[in-house]
């Protein structure tokens, strides 16, 4: 019988998972030159349908706790994720990307007050070595603009998620999950009109599809889970499950479009493994205090 916190772990791991399918709906199905739109079409309409759904709106200091978050976790981290992945191949982009377990793990140790362990910064090192492997290529060049928007992804991601623990919502996790969706898609809206310009005239049946299944399922219900393992975990824990969606997304790419694999990317995905599963083992004394 699984112990509640491998269940929790399993459970959360699905979000990440999910978001791993990101490239290959965005690439197969949705309008090329187009990602701002797309990650308004992520937040806002899937935030107003939990709102709409719970009929909690934010009260007191949550109002902007709720805007911070929502910045944090999705306004300002789909922007810079989608700068980077323009600006830089998508390999740099991950690299640098998954440093974002090891910014989590000091902004608890400064915030929440864990103990920052040496095994979770090598956990974490070894963590950016896998997915450099695994989807770096030689000769990928590098854009400063893009690097900074990268690693400014990381940080607000790796904060968002440090912040949602320290700030424990007294709603239930589809209201607060649904506040910071409306939150981060209203900043996305005048982002997206100034750098994309006016939404397509024209939509396929295709391009409906992704908008939709990127909202309902690699948006609502992949954040739905991945706050309530926040809720649940100790947010470095949670932040070294997001080395799943790299993982994810080449494995797709080998069965879904015919992508090569090479060796080392297979011993990239290993040490992926290896350090995600490295970083979640707990001495016994502290799992037994969690399962309890």
């Amino acid at each position: 019988m699984l112990s509640k916190r491998l269940a929790t772990l399993l459970i959360t791991a699905v979000a990440p998972a999910l978001w791993g399918t990101t490239y290959l709906v965005t690439t197969q199905w949705l309008p090329p030159g187009r990602p701002l739109l797309a990650a308004v079409l992520r937040a806002l309409p899937a935030g107003l349908v939990l709102v709409a759904v719970t009929r909690r709106l934010p009260s007191g200091s949550w109002w902007w706790r709720s805007a911070v978050l929502g910045t944090l976790n999705i306004g300002a981290f789909f922007a810079l994720l989608f700068v980077a992945a323009y600006r830089l191949p998508g390999g740099v982009a991950a690299t640098i990307g998954a440093v974002q377990p090891l910014l989590a793990a000091l902004l608890s140790s400064g915030l929440l007050g864990q103990k920052l362990s040496l095994r979770t910064v090598a956990a974490g090192a070894v963590g950016v070595t896998g997915v450099s492997l695994l989807v770096l290529r030689s000769g990928a060049r590098l854009d400063t603009l893009g690097v900074a928007a990268a690693l400014g992804s990381a940080v607000v991601m790796a904060t968002g998620v440090v912040l949602s623990k320290r700030w424990a919502s007294p709603a239930p996790l589809l209201a607060t999950t649904g506040w910071q969706f409306v939150a981060g898609g209203v900043l996305l809206v005048p982002v997206a009109l100034w750098v994309e310009g006016p939404p397509p005239a024209h939509l396929t049946t295709a391009n409906l599809a992704g908008y939709g299944y990127l909202a309902a399922i690699g948006t609502a219900f992949a954040y739905a889970l991945w706050f309530r393992g926040i809720r649940a975990l100790p947010p470095t824990d949670v932040s070294f499950l997001g080395l799943l969606s790299p993982l994810v997304a080449t494995v797709l790419g080998w069965l879904a479009l015919g992508q090569t694999l090479t060796g080392l990317q297979l011993l990239g995905g290993l040490i992926v493994l290896g350090a995600l599963i490295s970083a979640q083992i707990r001495p016994r004394r502290a799992s037994l205090a969690l399962n309890n």
